[in-house]
């Protein structure tokens, strides 16, 4: 069945969390280009977070590290992995998905996307 204006899909890689958005209006297909570490995720927010401590909101409703609460989602505000209070296991797993990004996708010409108006 041929997609339509309302549908929209994002598939999300489980390994490097590289996530391509297809259809919508254009039906468009786009890959976000690189982005350093402290620029990549929001600041996950839920009531059963611990407090004192900043997790990454990941994908599939959860942290990097894996955790899932109900209701989370991403706060307004960057997760910044060099500030004291971020999960160190939220920054290890962004070290390891940064480092699986390839090298020659980084640049800003390795962005994709082709659309067409439906």
């Amino acid at each position: 069945m041929p997609p339509t204006v309302w549908e929209e899909e994002i598939w999300s890689c489980l390994w490097c969390h590289a996530a391509t958005h297809v259809g919508g209006e254009w039906f468009e297909i786009s890959r976000p280009p690189y982005l350093p570490v402290g620029m990549r995720w929001e600041k996950a927010v839920a009531d059963g977070l611990v407090s004192g401590v900043s997790h990454a909101f990941g994908i599939f409703d959860k942290t990097l590290c894996g955790i899932r609460e109900a209701g989370m989602s991403p706060s307004d505000h960057w997760w910044l992995p060099e500030r004291e209070d971020a999960c160190g296991a939220c920054r290890e797993a962004a070290r390891l998905i940064d480092d699986r990004w390839p090298r020659a996708m980084r640049g800003e010409d390795a962005r994709v996307s082709v659309a067409r108006r439906l």
